[in-house]
């Protein structure tokens, strides 16, 4: 199964699960079902609670904040990612303060939905990573999705937190398929973490955390790190990015000669300082490095292929890090 396969099936499971949820965005009833046909077959099942909305995104994410206040469940599609901008308010501002303020705990199931990332030539205003901007804040929760994690499981554990939740779901991920298909690595979890290695996970040479939209490149350089220098890494791949508990991962990061964080987001100011920081006041006696930090660059991201190459992060970028933490360049 593809993962936009896998996301679409999750989506359906939750509006037939519960008679309360909602799914708003534009673009999302059939026969179209959205940019990227996440919504497909939704609208034609559920015709009362499937909302094609007029091209406002706040207005689109007020109203699901609205839904989600009165106790109902409500998912919003974002058609793309960087539009989650002009919600930044709704979401920030609104939903995720309504979580507390009211002077009782409210639930608010709310989840935001922002395909993200590049490498599809979409230029600078359709190819952002924009997670590190939801870094922080109080009562709002950041996942991203995975190609190692079922989307059935992932949704559930959002609508049952009863927090606003934005999902951010890499473009190109929806092509790929589900679960990893390479006869060198072994996967298993830890928590909610995917953890991929070649062997004995404790003794990698290098930890490389990454959220799910660049773990296929993490992969990529895992490998030709394996064959060509023989040094062992293991890839981290949470399926909530904030809040991030790094405990459970402890007993994987301390016997690491290196670790990086690897990102799309452009520099500065990004989820890897946020975990790096976390590693650090853990782990800082019995580390040999600092935790180093592998993102695209601090640039527009431009529309042509070589040019957005140059921008984003590569296989090659996580590579050069992993050897420049360990010094073995």
């Amino acid at each position: 199964m593809r993962v936009a396969e896998n996301l679409n099936s999750a989506l359906h499971e939750l509006l037939a699960r519960d008679p309360k949820a909602y799914l708003l965005g534009e673009d999302v009833l059939d026969p179209y079902g959205g940019a990227f046909k996440i919504t497909r077959g939704l609208s034609t099942r559920f015709p009362d609670r499937v909302l094609a909305t007029p091209i406002s995104e706040s207005g689109i994410t007020g109203l699901a904040a609205g839904l989600a206040l009165c106790g109902d469940t409500a998912v919003v599609e974002i058609m793309f990612g960087d539009f989650a901008a002009l919600a930044f308010d709704q979401i920030t501002n609104f939903a995720a303060k309504s979580v507390t303020m009211y002077g009782a705990r409210v639930p608010m199931r709310l989840i935001v939905r922002c395909p993200t990332g590049g490498g599809r030539g979409y230029g600078p205003t359709h190819s952002q990573s924009l997670q590190k901007h939801f870094i922080g804040v109080p009562g709002l929760a950041v996942y991203e999705m995975s190609a190692l994690h079922d989307n059935h499981t992932v949704l559930a554990a959002m609508v049952e937190s009863a927090q606003p939740c934005v999902f951010f779901e890499d473009k190109v991920l929806y092509t790929r398929q589900m679960r990893l298909s390479d006869d060198l690595f072994v996967s298993d979890m830890v928590g909610d973490v995917a953890r991929v290695y070649v062997d004995e996970p404790e003794r990698a040479d290098c930890v490389i955390i990454a959220p799910g939209g660049v773990a296929d490149r993490a992969l990529v350089a895992m490998r030709r790190l394996f064959l060509e220098r023989e040094l062992a890494c293991c890839l981290l791949v949470p399926s909530r990015l904030y809040p991030f508990d790094v405990e459970p991962l402890l007993p994987t990061l301390r016997g690491a000669r290196g670790v990086v964080v690897a990102e799309e987001s452009t520099a500065g100011g990004t989820w890897g300082a946020e975990v790096a920081h976390q590693i650090h006041h853990h782990l800082w006696s019995g580390l040999r490095r600092p935790v180093a930090l592998a993102h695209s660059a601090d640039s527009v991201i431009p529309t042509a292929a070589h040019l957005e190459r140059r921008v984003l992060l590569q296989e090659s970028t996580i590579h050069a890090s992993v050897l420049k933490v360990l010094d073995d360049r």
